[in-house]
């Protein structure tokens, strides 16, 4: 995408996710509350997802790769975003999958050759804030956990230090959702204290969460930029199809670690001083 115009001294914020929908579950009403604001925001995929799912309707000559890039574009066309940069390593696939292994997926790369690779997008776009995954990527996925690294390794490389956060997902309030589901009578059977793919439960603890964003003014966007991801069916369907009021509660805040911070969850935003 061309990177669009903007006031001179507003805010550039930068979003690094590792594979295209990511954006959508976890940073993208952010993302929106940031260009309400008439701030900068800049996207970031660190891989293409090549093993993501397969759809059946790929064009002759089309890739999964192609298909979740134009994805992607439009997504972020819908949030308003003004550039979208990729960092050109392939998917790793899950944990224990064969192409782990792949010379040129993520999981392999050296990290101060990813982290250099977006360390020139920083400065390029002189980034203020920039936003990558907790410690164990939200789930434990090996790309996320391989963006944990190199987000924090290209901030120390940049030519200015951008201010730090970790997008994550609670997960005592998703505790409190499934607990609340399966009160109400729900067969869902996704606990977020199970172990995940890398044997971790979702998320962090609430009592180490740093940064609480309301954004339930974009859950109407998100619904659309997840549905952009039409490709990953298995992964969106199961949002798309939540009724108003429980995509809201999932969805209608996000959080963040920010390793700079003391102590204590705040409700706020990116720039507000730190505690």
């Amino acid at each position: 995408m061309a990177t669009l115009r903007h006031t001179a001294g507003v805010p550039t914020y930068v979003f690094v996710h590792a594979h295209p929908d990511d954006e959508g579950t976890l940073t993208c009403g952010s993302m929106a509350q940031a260009v309400a604001r008439g701030d900068k925001v800049v996207l970031v995929f660190a891989t293409s997802g090549e093993h993501g799912e397969l759809p059946d309707d790929l064009a002759p000559g089309e890739t999964l790769a192609d298909r979740r890039r134009a994805e992607a574009t439009s997504a972020a066309a819908l949030i308003g975003v003004s550039a979208v940069h990729w960092l050109g390593y392939r998917d790793s696939g899950m944990t224990g999958w064969e192409q782990n292994a792949d010379p040129d997926c993520l999981a392999r790369a050296p990290l101060d050759e990813a982290a250099g690779r977006l360390a020139a997008i920083l400065d390029a776009e002189d980034a203020d804030i920039l936003v990558g995954y907790d410690w164990h990527g939200n789930y434990g996925h090996p790309d996320h956990v391989a963006v944990h690294h190199l987000v924090r390794r290209a901030r120390e490389l940049a030519a200015k230090r951008p201010r730090l956060f970790e997008a994550t997902m609670n997960r005592d309030q998703m505790r409190r959702l499934y607990q609340a589901a399966r009160a109400a009578g729900a067969e869902d059977d996704f606990d977020p204290d199970s172990p995940l793919d890398d044997g971790n439960p979702l998320g962090t603890p609430e009592a180490e969460l740093h940064l609480r964003v309301d954004v339930s003014d974009h859950v109407a966007l998100r619904r659309g930029v997840i549905a952009s991801h039409a490709s990953q069916a298995k992964d969106t369907q199961g949002f798309l199809m939540l009724p108003d009021e429980a995509f809201l509660a999932m969805f209608g805040a996000e959080h963040y670690v920010e390793p700079d911070a003391g102590p204590g969850l705040r409700e706020g935003w990116f720039t507000d001083p730190l505690a």
